[in-house]
């Protein structure tokens, strides 16, 4: 797989994370391992970071439920909409994480 079809298909996965649920970077890139012979979670992240505005990213948080760094407001209120569980600013992941 190429970087850029790598990138397409984070894209994907994120874009198809249910409206309330959400994904760590880590899941993101455990469940696109076997395919893309890729498994960084900072490689997620910078996707995210670099091309991740047209898909729901505020659904993509740390593995302990840490909201995207510098948008912290805007993705909880996106996700306290959806009705994604939360303790103060972190996402309760047990209750709302997502395996596709």
């Amino acid at each position: 797989m190429t970087p850029q079809e790598y990138v397409e298909e984070v894209l994907a996965l994120v874009e198809s994370i249910p409206e309330g649920r959400v994904m760590s970077y880590g899941a993101v890139a455990d469940a696109l391992a076997d395919r893309s012979g890729r498994n960084s979670a900072r490689q997620v992240g910078r996707i995210m970071a670099l091309h991740g505005g047209g898909v729901p990213w505020h659904r993509v948080c740390t593995g302990g439920g840490r909201l995207p760094p510098g948008h912290e407001r805007e993705a909880k209120a996106r996700l306290m909409s959806e009705g994604v569980p939360m303790r103060g600013d972190r996402v309760l992941m047990a209750e709302a994480g997502w395996t596709p």
